[in-house]
């Protein structure tokens, strides 16, 4: 199983090279030849990179305003009293000579604490702290160490979720500050320096180069991280990551690892982002964001191609929220959001980022694709609630109701259960008609359809009759591709495209 882990790294090269020098042979009677034609002049053989960078005055001026971060959870739990009740051939003794059992003890509270260790780095003299929100999740405590040894206790001003950024505050005065610059400038292949305390080990320096900018993670749609080869490990969260000039350019906050440790691969939190987090968290405690109200997901090839455009940019609706705000404006499943507030969406993940930086209440203009046309929409923005965990989908009902094949893109479907939709309704989903596939085999298979899911949209058109998902495909072309709107486990709303076969390709 891969694990996901916090903190900062080094990362030294050797380098090597070896040369061979033949000796000259004895040349006799050789005529001097005639002049030559002038030849260009030879490419410059000075190198593009010199030396190796010392760290050493970067380290001793911001190392100061790095501390090390400690948080106490406390667990209450209930634990019986080991007694004969946890062997049941004790009480057949009692019960064999026919005395009275001892009364069952009663569960006693239990009390343990579990204890973390993280990073963090001094943003303000008067005690303003940044780090990772997961560093202070959940604690009942949370202890600072700064780099001259001095222990305070911190109180939390805020924590954002989402962005993975927290602002603590000790009660101290006069402490050293980082120099926070901007991670816009940063460039892949410089160097960069990470400062942090991996497994405990206080004030630890390790460094590497910048490996990719604006990477995307899973799970982390409002924030473009830094990959950099820097090593991390745990302890290392919430640390800072600094370029040459000795600037803050990222917070420390994930690795991707096999066992646990450090594997090359390092991510750290754009220092641009982290701002605009301290700003709201310092300001209200918490972070506004905006919200339209739609599920989506990227543009793949075959379904731009099956919506009629050229190209993979924007972001696929895959399910609308009734009533929300891109519902009220006019916005329907199969529309690719194109362009918000002005804002080109490359590709799906920069949409969420881009709404959520959106004021609450502000009215922005949206263009979308729609029947092989752009289309602009006004959209009043909502605030983000907080998250809330989805509830688990019900076991679907099954009755006995007819099948209905499409040999073409390889379907067997049916009429989904009206008590499943009704079900699937009270979860904000809006859908009158279904088909439920029940058997799948070569293009729909390959589209990637299983059984189960819930075919509830043709394009950008709601599904509403048998007919119109027999229509779609008689009227498709071989080689093009067909776009259906599905629904799976109850909960995940997305679309495929489903390539039908070209002539001769057919199986």
């Amino acid at each position: 199983m891969m694990k996901t882990v916090l903190t900062a790294a080094l990362f030294a090269i050797g380098l090597s090279s070896c040369s061979e020098a033949a000796s000259p042979s004895k040349v006799q009677n050789v005529p001097t030849p005639a002049p030559a034609a002038a030849l260009p002049a030879a490419a410059s053989a000075t190198p593009l990179v010199t030396g190796l960078p010392d760290f050493t005055a970067l380290v001793e001026k911001e190392g100061k305003a790095v501390v090390n971060i400690s948080t106490t959870q406390v667990i209450r739990r209930n634990q019986r009293l080991q007694r004969f009740e946890d062997d049941d051939d004790g009480f057949d003794i009692f019960r064999r000579f026919g005395f009275p059992a001892p009364p069952r003890s009663q569960p006693q509270p239990r009390t343990e604490r579990a204890q973390s260790l993280g990073s963090g780095f001094i943003i303000e003299s008067d005690g303003y702290i940044l780090t990772n929100a997961h560093v202070i999740a959940d604690a009942d405590e949370i202890k600072v160490k700064l780099a001259d040894k001095r222990e305070f206790k911190a109180k939390v001003i805020g924590s954002d979720a989402r962005t993975d950024v927290a602002v603590l505050k000790i009660d101290a005065k006069n402490l050293p500050t980082v120099d926070l610059g901007s991670s816009q400038k940063l460039k892949v292949g410089e160097w960069v320096v990470a400062i942090g305390s991996p497994y405990g080990l206080e004030n630890t320096v390790t460094a590497g180069i910048v490996s990719a900018t604006k990477r995307d993670l899973p799970d982390e749609s409002y924030v473009q991280m830094i990959q950099t080869d820097a090593a991390v490990n745990p302890g290392n969260s919430g640390g800072p990551l600094f370029n040459m000039y000795g600037e803050v350019i990222g917070i420390n906050a994930q690795i991707y690892s096999r066992s646990g440790g450090y594997m090359g691969l390092s991510f750290a939190i754009p220092i641009d982002d982290a701002k605009l987090v301290v700003e709201q968290l310092r300001d209200k405690g918490k972070v506004t964001r905006g919200r339209i109200g739609v599920g989506i997901q990227e543009v793949s090839q075959d379904m731009a191609t099956a919506l009629g455009r050229d190209n993979t940019n924007g972001a696929l609706i895959s399910n609308i929220e009734a009533d929300g705000p891109a519902a009220k404006a006019g916005l329907q499943n199969g529309d690719i959001i194109v362009k918000f507030n002005g804002q080109g969406i490359g590709k799906s993940s920069d949409l969420p980022r881009i709404v959520g930086s959106a004021k609450p209440g502000s009215s922005v203009p949206v263009e979308v694709w729609r029947d092989k046309a752009s289309k602009t929409f006004t959209i009043k923005v909502g605030e983000m609630e907080q998250a809330s965990e989805g509830r688990s989908a019900e076991r679907e009902y099954r009755g006995k109701q007819q099948e209905n094949a499409f040999s073409k893109p390889g379907l067997t479907v049916e009429p989904a259960d009206p008590r499943l939709l009704k079900q699937l309704n009270q979860r904000q989903f809006d859908i009158k008609f279904a088909l439920q596939v029940r058997n799948v085999d070569g293009p729909a298979a390959r589209a990637g359809i299983q059984p189960g899911d819930l075919i509830v949209g043709v394009g950008s058109d709601e599904l509403k009759s048998l007919k119109q998902l027999e229509d779609a495909f008689s009227k498709a072309k071989p080689g093009s591709a067909v776009a259906l709107r599905l629904i799976r486990g109850g909960q995940l709303s997305l679309y495929v495209a489903v390539t039908l076969p070209k002539k001769g390709d057919e199986e």
